[in-house]
């Protein structure tokens, strides 16, 4: 009797809580997963060699090196003058990165959701991430720098894009943190319909194009600096070597009564040609 007076004073005097007896909690069946981050496609690499294009622990680059051979007049009769081009060599050292996951088997069988899969999912995306921040660390390498002001201008996009074409270099690329694509959106040039000839900014919030170049937005921690941004030479500028693609390798621990997996990729990203680089630094 007791405990039935108990729960007429919980229906009476309404304190009973979500999830007790009296006010069941509806868990939903979906899991709402993290929001992607935005990285740089692996189509913006220089040079890409995957596992059958390195038989070894790295792979070896070869590159001429600029400007060394010339030619002179010569005078009739006289010896032709020698000379010869140069070479320099890139090594590229993929190096290992993985994560350990374990779960165990209690949680697996009463869990809602299949924990492993989903822990497997969300390791992926980390080394996604990774590969980022390896190509951040490359462009970073980059021989000449910009440096900006409290925001990124016309002019610091236009002179990133001189220092490149002075080398003989075109620029394909402009990597950008998600202050810098602020600052883009508040340049006029980029946003009224008479000046850039569309109303993309207007409509995706994104322009797609600066003056000929692919705008590529990087998440900040994903391994951009917000502030920094890239233009670069998609055809020189760095080189991506994957020795071993994501691998997952289950396993299980009966000692502890738990199962999980072994996520690992040999990776390394190197600057190529550092002078098909330019980084523009705001604050």
């Amino acid at each position: 009797m007791s405990k039935l007076k108990f729960v007429k004073e919980l229906l009476s005097t309404n304190i009973g809580t979500e999830g007790s007896l009296l006010i069941p909690s509806k868990i939903a069946d979906t899991l709402v997963d993290e929001v992607g981050k935005f990285l740089i496609p692996r189509s913006e690499a220089a040079m890409f060699f995957g596992p059958g294009d390195i038989p070894g622990s790295s792979i070896n680059v070869n590159r001429v090196t600029a400007d060394q051979m010339d030619v002179r007049v010569v005078p009739e009769g006289a010896e032709i003058p020698i000379d010869q081009s140069e070479y320099t060599n890139l090594q590229v050292t993929p190096a290992k990165f993985g994560v350990s996951i374990r779960i165990t088997r209690e949680l697996l069988e009463d869990a809602k959701f299949n924990l492993l899969q989903h822990s497997i999912r969300i390791a992926g995306k980390r080394l996604a991430e990774n590969e980022n921040s390896l190509i951040i660390t490359a462009l970073d390498t980059g021989d000449n720098t910009v440096g900006g002001g409290a925001t990124v201008t016309i002019a610091n996009i236009t002179t990133a894009m001189q220092f490149l074409e002075d080398a003989d270099y075109r620029p394909t690329t402009y990597v950008v943190g998600m202050e810098v694509l602020n600052d883009l959106r508040n340049i006029d040039t980029f946003v009224e319909a008479n000046k850039i000839g569309n109303t993309e900014m207007l409509q995706k919030g994104f322009l797609g194009t600066v003056f000929g170049m692919n705008v590529i937005r990087a998440s900040t921690n994903a391994g951009m600096t917000t502030t920094t941004s890239y233009v670069f030479d998609k055809d020189f500028a760095y080189v991506i070597a994957e020795k071993r693609p994501m691998t997952v390798e289950n396993f299980d621990l009966p000692s502890q009564d738990m199962s999980g997996a072994a996520i690992t990729q040999r990776i390394a990203v190197s600057a190529l040609r550092t002078a098909a680089i330019a980084v523009i630094t705001s604050s």
